[in-house]
């Protein structure tokens, strides 16, 4: 029987007050990995699904983020030994995306194009993580020859995303890629 796979749907980012409660940054659109009674795995973000589960005894939102109280986690220092895990649920309960969306864990390992980029053309590199800067999301790509590239994923710089082929198009603004690979 094979494994089933956990994403990421957010992160532990601190514990708050002394009650066992921990701030989560929130990556999902879907407040049902959350609510009470929802399972979620924590785990170290370099091995999703590799962890322990937890119930969420309760949820609520402040300052943009959720304050979730999990069993087992009786005050702050319990919360404190959290801080920095990465919140999992299986794949199966993902939410369908809309048809205009994508998973941002199958964006992961995709070749990167240039829009306009004739067939023969290399490509760029290959996307390598997707990153949450404030509510901006920031691509980092890998380069042929090794560099990270940082890309601000907004729609108008995104044009086509072919899931099938592995392929995402991007339009980088004028100089940004001058300015990671010293051109």
């Amino acid at each position: 029987m094979a494994e089933e796979k956990y994403i990421i749907v957010g992160h532990v980012a601190r514990a708050h007050g002394i009650r066992g409660e921990v701030c989560v940054d929130s990556h999902a659109d879907s407040p049902s990995y959350f609510e009470r009674g929802a399972v979620v795995r924590l785990s170290p973000p370099s091995a999703p699904g590799r962890g322990r589960d937890y119930v969420v005894r309760a949820v609520r939102v402040h300052k943009e983020r959720l304050l979730v109280t999990l069993d087992g986690i009786p005050d702050r220092n319990a919360a404190e030994t959290l801080r920095g895990l990465s919140v999992c649920v299986p794949q199966s309960r993902l939410a369908p995306p809309d048809p205009d969306e994508v998973f941002l864990h199958e964006l992961i390992g995709l070749r990167v194009r240039l829009v306009g980029a004739a067939p023969a053309d290399p490509d760029l590199g290959v996307l390598e993580d997707v990153r949450d800067s404030g509510g901006a999301e920031l691509w980092v790509i890998r380069d042929r020859q090794g560099r990270e590239i940082l890309f601000p994923a907004a729609a108008e710089l995104v044009p086509a995303i072919d899931l099938e082929a592995r392929v995402v198009v991007i339009d980088p603004p004028p100089g940004l890629l001058e300015l990671y690979q010293g051109e």
